[in-house]
């Protein structure tokens, strides 16, 4: 039986409501992380992984939990995880100390990796009309975006008035409401126990990311650990490769590579990965430098990079609503063009025109905006229906994989290039060089000079940080024009897999 028009939307604003909490808990710590560091004492590596644990968790369990929610049942794993990620919202907001924190984190990401497959897949059982689903399907994505940037803001807001924990406890009230609702307007489970899920696959695909993320926070540091970085590339390869070679010879694999055959899929999954890499990388780098060089308050750090999220969503609506008629060609490769040239005006003007700043934060967020609402389109309209549960993974790996080497990668390097070129004054102390957070504290009022150098140092990063940014937005858009080359204004949605 269909679900009335009104039960269909009432449904898509409850697993929307889901997913906004699990894209909020990526970028919430962005502005608060300068206050927890603080108030935790927690070390630069460890602040780092207290932002990490949670996106290398979750994309580890992604894949396996988008083929469980197939074997189980939808429903039940939107429900099972929302309880986990409420339970693991408490165990954050008391966590006393980092090592605590970075566990809740990891446990917040099991109960999101439960979450996130079982959203999309709701959504594609609910909604049969293509062009309705193409609309729920673009609210759905610019949720996405919003959550990134209300995260920055929410924990600005709440750092004002109550202790950091705040921003973990917020979940709370929010999944209470998700549970009733969705045991109200929620389609009747539909487990299907002949498919088989694979726990050493999701095991396997974890150490493949572990390992990674370790190798690149490892080889940015000062002074690198070669035998560890070695290990943890070893660790990433070996996973990866035993990942694969098992996916071929199961008979229902958690990722089927054939899947990628059809160029329309691929570009939308590298479309979501480039999208979130450079939405990641720029709020955490820009909330950093503004709270740090320039002395905002977390709330008007978080407002400023808002300015992404406001450019993406009109862009991002009017995308879904007109992908029938245009075709993914323009909107996906179109959209990561324009983000480029916004980008560019972001990397010329962030530390002399705060107007050019926040416009080309805007045009980066139009740009975005309209690639990542229709990514999503382009992978679920590609595969047949008994893959929505591996596609719908599929797709939120490539989220989750782009915001997490955009932390990984982008965070190391700032720290990297600081530490490389601060021009430390005579009598500063060496530890000085670790990080602005260390240079500020070491300089109290008395070091004028001390703050200076470190605020220049820190200025060069950042403009190494948006180059990097810019190039990665750049290749995205060629890859993505090259292989959507076909599906121009008129074209169908859907492709064969062999032009």
């Amino acid at each position: 039986m269909v679900p009335s028009t009104r039960r269909r939307w009432l449904l898509l604003a409850v697993v929307s409501a889901g997913l906004l909490l699990i894209t909020l808990d990526n970028s919430i710590l962005y502005a608060a992380l300068p206050t927890l560091v603080e108030e935790l004492g927690a070390s630069g590596s460890e602040s780092l992984w207290i932002i990490n644990a949670y996106p290398v968790v979750m994309a580890g369990l992604l894949l396996g939990s988008g083929t469980l929610g197939d074997r189980v049942g939808h429903r039940k794993m939107f429900l099972i995880g929302l309880v986990v990620f409420g339970a693991a919202s408490l165990a954050a907001a008391f966590s006393p100390t980092p090592e605590t924190l970075i566990a809740a984190r990891a446990f917040l990401a099991v109960g999101a990796a439960a979450m996130m497959p079982a959203t999309l897949a709701l959504i594609r059982i609910t909604f049969e009309d293509e062009r309705e689903r193409n609309v729920a399907i673009a609210i759905w994505g610019t949720l996405a975006i919003v959550g990134s940037a209300l995260g920055p803001i929410i924990s600005g807001l709440l750092l004002q008035s109550f202790w950091w924990g705040s921003v973990f406890l917020i979940n709370v009230p929010v999944v209470i409401v998700a549970l009733a609702a969705t045991l109200l307007l929620a389609p009747p489970n539909d487990a299907d126990p002949t498919k088989r899920w694979d726990l050493p696959s999701s095991l396997l695909a974890l150490v493949a990311l572990v390992g990674l993320v370790i190798a690149i926070k490892e080889t940015a540091k000062p002074e690198p650990a070669p035998l560890f970085i070695a290990v943890a590339v070893l660790a990433a390869v070996a996973g990866g490769w035993a990942f694969a070679r098992r996916q071929c010879r199961l008979p229902y694999p958690l990722l089927d590579f054939a899947i990628f055959r059809n160029r329309a899929f691929l570009a939308g999954v590298l479309a979501a990965g480039f999208s979130m890499f450079a939405i990641a990388g720029i709020q955490l780098v820009t909330t950093q430098r503004f709270q740090l060089v320039e002395g905002f308050t977390p709330l008007r750090a978080g407002l400023l990079v808002a300015a992404v999220a406001a450019g993406a969503l009109p862009t991002a609506v009017a995308g879904g609503a007109s992908l029938h008629k245009v075709g993914l060609l323009p909107l996906v490769a179109g959209g990561l063009a324009l983000s480029t040239v916004g980008s560019v005006l972001v990397l010329l003007h962030f530390d002399s025109s705060m107007g050019l700043l926040i416009t080309g934060l805007l045009i980066t967020g139009a740009g975005l905006g309209a690639a990542m609402s229709v990514a999503s389109s382009a992978i679920m309209g590609n595969v047949p229906a008994r893959r929505a549960g591996m596609a719908s993974s599929v797709e939120e790996v490539s989220y989750e994989f782009g915001s997490l080497i955009a932390v990984a990668l982008l965070g190391s390097l700032l720290t990297a290039v600081y530490s490389a070129t601060i021009d430390l004054p005579s009598g500063a102390p060496d530890s000085a060089r670790d990080s602005l957070d260390t240079a500020l504290a070491l300089a109290g009022d008395g070091n004028p000079s001390l703050i200076t150098a470190a605020s220049e140092a820190f200025d060069g990063a950042y403009f190494t940080v948006m180059i990097v940014v810019t190039a990665v937005i750049a290749v995205g858009a060629i890859t993505t024009g090259l292989l959507l080359r076909h599906h121009g204004p008129g074209s169908a949605l859907s492709a064969p897999t062999h032009h």
